[in-house]
């Protein structure tokens, strides 16, 4: 078992909840199976899981071994940004998935890390998703950060958590904006009738904060920069949604047809900023735009 401690930081807050917002990596379902089984603990008693948090409690989250692992290696080639003993960046192209799923059982970016890395990923999320801190969806490209050890992962996580891990996205919402930046703060959860979607939902959603600055305005089109407080599914997506700004190419949130010469949402992550695991030294990572993305601009620009 690999511990975890925990500082609770609200009040009244459902456990499960507040273990899911405190590791990222883990789900709502999974926290509450951890809790079932009595893997949570204050003061080295199990938790009761309908047990509301208070300020200043210290839980221990005892985080279970790493199964056998399931996800096979496979030889696919990999753009890596930065690499070294404890962490991996990768540059993740459109059209992969980031880990085995319902759908998609292999061709994805743990089976191509699987290969590159050997046994060197961590194993605190499983047999499917080793060294996984974060997704990016499978339309959308650039940078993902995996840790190749669980020292390293825990400390990514807790960079997740308090927001400390810098992610910048670039992306060209449909629609112009009145405003040169903003803030979108709206919690995000399931869509309550399509369950493939999430949806701003203010009374079960988690919380999401989304900034956002205009880099160039074209005619119904705005190229932005967007920043992420925090790291919901498909959480850029949803909140420009809500904005009456999907992205463009976006099938879900946006146009149900797909836009001639993109390859997907128009949605890069260009920028991480992160405090190395082992090193405690800020380091930043970039990536250019892909081809398909700054031929998307051009055709804007000749607008």
């Amino acid at each position: 078992m690999t511990p975890l401690e925990l500082t609770a930081d609200r009040a009244g807050e459902r456990l499960d909840q507040f273990l899911a917002r405190s590791c990222p990596e883990l789900t709502r379902s999974a926290c509450q199976r951890l809790l079932e089984e009595g893997a949570v603990t204050l003061a080295g008693e199990p938790v009761k899981k309908n047990r509301k948090t208070v300020p200043g409690e210290v839980y221990t989250l005892a985080l279970p071994d790493p199964e056998p692992l399931d996800a096979e290696p496979q030889d696919i080639p990999l753009s890596v940004v930065y690499e070294d003993a404890d962490v991996i960046v990768v540059d993740k192209p459109v059209g992969m998935v980031v880990h085995p799923a319902p759908g998609h059982p292999d061709g994805t970016l743990v089976n191509a890390l699987l290969y590159h890395c050997g046994k060197s990923l961590s194993g605190i999320n499983g047999a499917l998703r080793p060294g996984i801190v974060h997704r990016i969806d499978r339309d959308t490209s650039g940078l993902i950060i995996v840790a190749k050890n669980d020292a390293a992962h825990l400390s990514l996580a807790a960079q997740l958590q308090d927001h400390s891990l810098y992610r910048e996205y670039h992306a060209v919402a449909v629609g112009s904006f009145r405003e040169d930046r903003g803030t979108v703060s709206a919690p995000i959860g399931r869509h309550p009738v399509d369950r493939k979607k999430m949806a701003v939902d203010p009374k079960n959603g988690r919380e999401a904060v989304t900034h956002w600055e205009v880099l160039e305005r074209y005619p119904g089109y705005t190229y932005l920069q967007c920043r992420l407080e925090t790291g919901r599914t498909h959480q850029i997506r949803v909140h420009l949604a809500s904005l009456g700004h999907p992205l463009w190419g976006d099938v879900v949130y946006g146009a149900k047809k797909p836009v001639p010469g993109l390859a997907g949402q128009c949605l890069h992550a260009k920028k991480l900023t992160f405090t190395h695991p082992r090193t405690g030294e800020l380091m930043t990572v970039e990536c250019p735009l892909p081809d398909w993305f700054r031929s998307a601009l051009e055709r804007l620009r000749r607008l």
